[in-house]
C-alpha cells in the first residue's frame, strides 16, 4: 500500500467520526481551519462524554446495589432527571443530531432507570419496580418510535428546563430535611457536572438549537448544587451511613 493509498484509507476512517472536509484538510493538506478545529474539538469532547456516560453512574448504581438502600435517595428526583433524559433523547433523534451532541443520553438513560427501579424495589417491593420498568420501556418507544409528532417532542424538550431543574431540587430538598446525601455517590456527582458543563459548548457547536442549550445550562447550575451538598455534608454523611450499617448488623 503506497502512501495515497494509506492517506485515503485515514481520510475514510477519520470520516466515520469527524466531517469529510476536516478529516481531509488535516490528513491530506496537514492544515486545519479555525472552523473544523472547533468542530474537532467539540466532537471529540462529545465523544468522549458519550464513552464516559457508560460508567458515569455506575458508582451511584453500585453503591445503592451494595448497601441493599436507597437510603437518602429521592425517587421523585430521579424520577424526574431520567424522564428529562428521555424528552431530550427523543427530541435529538427526531431532529437528526449528530450522535455525538446526545448519545450519552442513552446510556444515561438505561442506568438511571436500572437506579430508580433498585430504589423502589428497597423502598416499597419488587412488583412496583417491575411495573416501572415496564411502564417506562413503554413510554420510551412511544417517544422514539416515530409515534410522537414533532410539535409534541418540542414542546416536551422545553418541559426539560422545570424537569432539569424540579429533579435535582427534589434531591437538594432530600438532603437538606436529612442534613446528610445519604447514598449519593461523589463520583457521580462530580461527572454529571462536567458532563452537563462540557454539553453546553458541544450544543451550541454542533446543533445551535438555544432550547437545548439552555437546558443544559440549568442542569449544570442544578448539578453544581447537589455537588456542593455532597461536599457539605460529607462528615455528617459518613456518620449517619456507618451508623445505618451497625444498625443493620444488630
Amino acid at each position: 500500500m503506497n502512501g495515497t493509498e494509506v492517506q485515503m484509507k485515514l481520510t475514510e476512517m477519520c470520516s466515520l467520526l469527524y466531517p469529510n472536509h476536516c478529516c481531509d484538510e488535516v490528513i491530506g493538506h496537514f492544515l486545519v481551519s479555525k472552523p473544523c478545529l472547533t468542530t474537532i474539538v467539540s466532537k471529540t469532547l462529545g465523544y468522549g462524554i458519550i464513552m464516559g456516560s457508560t460508567l458515569v453512574k455506575l458508582p451511584q448504581l453500585l453503591k445503592i446495589w451494595g448497601a441493599g438502600s436507597g437510603e437518602g435517595i429521592s425517587f421523585a428526583g430521579v424520577v424526574l432527571e431520567l424522564i428529562a433524559m428521555t424528552f431530550s433523547a427523543a427530541y435529538a433523534f427526531a431532529n437528526h443530531f449528530p450522535f455525538s451532541a446526545w448519545g450519552e443520553c442513552l446510556f444515561l438513560m438505561l442506568v438511571t432507570a436500572l437506579i430508580a427501579s433498585l430504589v423502589l424495589n428497597y423502598q416499597r417491593n419488587q412488583l412496583s419496580a417491575l411495573a416501572f420498568i415496564g411502564s417506562y420501556v413503554t413510554l420510551t418507544y412511544v417517544l422514539m418510535s416515530g409515534l410522537t409528532p414533532m410539535s409534541v417532542l418540542w414542546s416536551l424538550q422545553a418541559v426539560n428546563l422545570p424537569l432539569a431543574i424540579s429533579g435535582k431540587m427534589f434531591q437538594a430538598f432530600v438532603n437538606l430535611r436529612n442534613g446528610n446525601t445519604g447514598q449519593l455517590s461523589a463520583i457521580t456527582a462530580v461527572l454529571i457536572f462536567l458532563g452537563a458543563f462540557a454539553r453546553i459548548f458541544t450544543s451550541l457547536q454542533e446543533t445551535g438549537d438555544l432550547l437545548v442549550v439552555w437546558t443544559f445550562t440549568a442542569a449544570s447550575v442544578a448539578n453544581f448544587i447537589l455537588l456542593a451538598q455532597i461536599f457539605y455534608y460529607w462528615e455528617q454523611t459518613n456518620q449517619y451511613l456507618n451508623a445505618l450499617q451497625k444498625k443493620k448488623k444488630k
